[in-house]
């Protein structure tokens, strides 16, 4: 088996890559869905997070306001530090569970663990190989515009909260442009998966 961090930009186009790779047959961890998991209300990390930052970061249904917990934490690094401190080892955790889980089942498998903060939260140091999808400058703050309706200024801000994508690049084994036409990536992907099965 072979475990692939699939990581970005934010908006860059890492879902869609995720999902190519599933119709291929891969198996798809996605961080963010464990990173919903653990931060459910009741939760110890939601306990945490509560505490850190106050009740004004909750819905009235009690579950985390991402984008007033967002606001908070993007444009300071202090605080963003504090929350990824608190949900990066418990998302970490949650992840060896589920690559163990699949190992068993398909053991030659190629498992993609697609992590917007791979290298910021050392997930590098845990996976086989990495892929990178990048986009440019313009269509990231265009697709944070229109899919999160952030403001240009809070899209800007998003995006530089996060390592640059060209040291993200740097350190890729495989390197894919989210901006391609469909069609293009999905050949892209295919071609990938292939020698990616190789080795597992």
């Amino acid at each position: 088996m072979i475990v692939v961090g699939l990581t970005g930009g934010v908006a860059t186009g890492k879902t869609t890559v995720a999902k190519m790779f599933k119709q291929c047959g891969a198996a798809v961890i996605d961080a963010d869905h464990l990173a919903h998991d653990v931060v459910a209300p009741g939760r110890p990390a939601w306990r945490q997070i509560v505490k850190a930052f106050g009740k004004a970061v909750l819905n009235p249904d009690r579950t985390l306001n991402r984008r007033e917990l967002g606001a908070l934490v993007f444009g300071n690094r202090a605080k963003l530090r504090q929350l990824e401190r608190i949900i990066h080892p418990r998302v970490a955790r949650e992840q060896q569970r589920l690559v163990r889980r699949i190992a068993k089942r398909k053991p030659h498998t190629v498992a993609i663990y697609e992590v917007p903060l791979l290298f910021e939260a050392g997930v590098d140091k845990r996976v086989d190989k990495i892929i990178v999808v990048t986009a440019d400058r313009d269509t990231q703050i265009a697709r944070l515009k229109k899919r999160n309706g952030l403001s240009r200024a809070e899209a800007i801000r998003r995006i530089r909260s996060q390592m640059p994508l060209a040291k993200k690049i740097q350190r890729a084994d495989h390197v894919l442009n989210g901006t391609f036409p469909r069609s293009s990536l999905r050949k892209q992907v295919g071609q990938l998966f292939k020698n990616l099965r190789l080795l597992a």
